[in-house]
């Protein structure tokens, strides 16, 4: 579908961002495909978890400045406002999503990493919100999750400098959670993903609503998320299969997902 390809294999959507000739930045193409595909991911039922990549050596290197060099104050905010759009869709679906970001993961690139469940790096990756450097601010929301994941100092050096880091200091302030060998990252995400697919999914999507929705308000209010999963949970067929399995000490699940 345009510059944003679809693959399955398995339980697990591999969706690659494919513009290589500009480093997979995003533009309105890039953005209008990727919320089909994440349409195309959220209503397919033998999908269980995605897999964002990009194609070449680049995840996504920003969004694309050839656009954004002669937009008005009005067009900037309509580009930030479909970005947004289409990131937030991406962080509420309810399948899990892994980030394999293999390459450079700059300005738009960082912020869509960041929209994703879990980060996976390999070492080639370079992290950054280069934007005021721009003279812009950041347009797809990495000034509220940039904070939210790494803390409010560190994310004000890393926007208010424009620096890039590397994958290892990465996952040293939490940006991602695991570096690999660039020969390993797909390999170690589809591990990661069956691993995810092993499970009941239905306990797997309450978890992430839970803890999505958990992070955007207090304890209280967030507990009650919880226990209002637990008790969807407990109804499931799921719930029965998975704890016959451990009263009677098999190994193999077979979950219904119902």
């Amino acid at each position: 579908m345009g510059f944003v390809k679809l693959e399955k294999q398995g339980h697990v959507g591999v969706v690659t961002i494919d513009r290589q000739e500009a480093l997979n930045a995003l533009n309105s193409q890039v953005l209008s495909d990727l919320d089909a595909v994440i349409d195309q991911v959220a209503a397919d039922d033998e999908i269980y978890v995605m897999i964002l990549t990009g194609a070449g050596r680049s995840f996504v290197a920003g969004a694309d400045i050839g656009e954004m060099k002669n937009f008005s104050s009005i067009d900037g905010k309509k580009f930030g406002v479909h970005g947004n759009s289409v990131f937030l869709k991406l962080e509420n679906m309810a399948k899990p999503v892994i980030a394999a970001i293999n390459g450079f993961a700059l300005g738009g690139g960082c912020e869509l990493s960041m929209a994703c469940d879990i980060r996976l790096a390999s070492e080639k990756a370079r992290f950054g919100q280069p934007e005021v450097g721009l003279g812009i601010t950041p347009g797809f929301a990495g000034t509220q999750r940039l904070p939210r994941i790494v803390g409010i100092s560190k994310a004000m050096e890393l926007i208010l400098t424009a620096k890039t880091i590397k994958a290892d200091e990465a996952k040293a302030i939490g940006l991602v959670s695991e570096v690999y060998p660039a020969e390993e990252l797909m390999d170690k995400a589809m591990e990661l993903a069956n691993a995810i697919c092993a499970n009941a999914q239905i306990a797997v999507q309450e978890s992430k609503r839970c803890i999505r929705m958990g992070m955007q308000t207090d304890i209280a209010t967030g507990s009650a998320f919880e226990a209002e999963a637990f008790g969807v949970c407990c109804g499931t067929a799921d719930k029965d299969e998975g704890m016959g399995a451990f009263l009677e000490k098999r190994a193999e699940k077979h979950f219904q997902n119902k």
